[in-house]
Formats: C-alpha cells, structure tokens, sequence
C-alpha cells in the first residue's frame, strides 16, 4: 500500500495493533458526536482521527458511527446488549484522556486479556487439527512421515477396511 494522504501511518499494521482499548463483549455499538471546529472539541477530533483506526482493528465486531457537528458539546455513547447506554462527556478532553477513560470503564481488564491469549494460543498449538482459521493445521497427513491423505494418494490395500475384512473371511473358509 503505497503511504500517501494525511498521516498514511495510521494505516500501517504496526500502528493499528499498538492500540490499547478492547472492550468487553457486552459493548455492541460506539457513537461518537463531535464537531469539527472548536476548541472543546480537540481533543475529540483527535480522539477520531487517531484513536478510532486502532479501536476499529482491536475490536472488528464493533459497530462505530461518528456524528459530526450535530451537536453543541462532544460526547461518546455506547450501547451495550443488555440495552444499556453508558454516554461518556468528552468535552475539553485530550485523546489521550479519552481513551484511559474509555478503556477504564467498558474495557477488558489485563487478566482477562491475558487469560484468552492463553486460551488462543492453545488453540494455535501445532498438536491440535481443525479449521485453519482456529488451528495451525487441517490434517494429520500434513506433517511429514504421517501417511497421506486418501483423498490424494489411495492407502496401499493391506491399510483398507475391505481387504482386512475379505482376508478374514478368507481364512474362515
């Protein structure tokens, strides 16, 4: 991706994962109501143009809408699924301020961030087969000495269900 328009940092991978708020599973949906002249909302226009790019990666199943110069003072609202709204005033905050503030009240504590990394990491364990998208590999047959797949190279007869069972009845009779 070439690094061109305003501040082609904020898209690289690097920044994006360096952020630091992962909000709880019960937060749905994040309005933020900011304007776009003003000094009350600085630190709101800077909350928005750097922070959200790295709330967005951190938590994808997070729906985000920004409403700009609807109304007189910042706010961010949350709507959780219980129902709930929790409105956070932003006014005269720094982005810095807003996002310890934020990651303070709706977000994952260091423990339950840890716990599901462990979690996820057993998952990733090379010993385990599944999906690719939870585990590292599909099949057994892709490690190297197993036997491969069936579908790809057929087993010699002597690895077959039938000529077992034909073997026997041979030797019964």
């Amino acid at each position: 991706m070439p690094m061109k328009g305003r501040f082609p940092i904020r898209r690289t991978l690097q920044y994006l994962s360096q952020g630091d708020v992962v909000f709880k599973d019960s937060v749905k949906v994040m309005t933020v109501n900011y304007n776009a002249y003003g000094e009350r909302s600085e630190g709101a226009r800077k909350f928005v143009f750097f922070n959200i790019p790295q709330i967005q990666y951190k938590n994808p199943w997070l729906q985000i809408v920004m409403f700009k110069n609807m109304t007189p003072s910042p706010f961010l609202k949350f709507y959780l699924d219980t129902g709930e709204q929790v409105l956070v005033d932003v006014e005269d905050k720094t982005n810095k301020e807003i996002t310890q503030h934020i990651k303070k009240i709706l977000g994952k504590n260091e423990e339950t961030l840890q716990r599901e990394a462990q979690e996820k990491m057993k998952l990733r364990h090379p010993a385990t087969f599944g999906p690719l998208k939870y585990h590292l590999r599909q099949c057994m047959c892709e490690i190297e000495g197993q036997i491969p797949c069936p579908g790809k190279v057929p087993l010699p007869k002597e690895m077959t269900g039938k000529y077992r069972i034909a073997m026997k009845e041979s030797d019964t009779s």
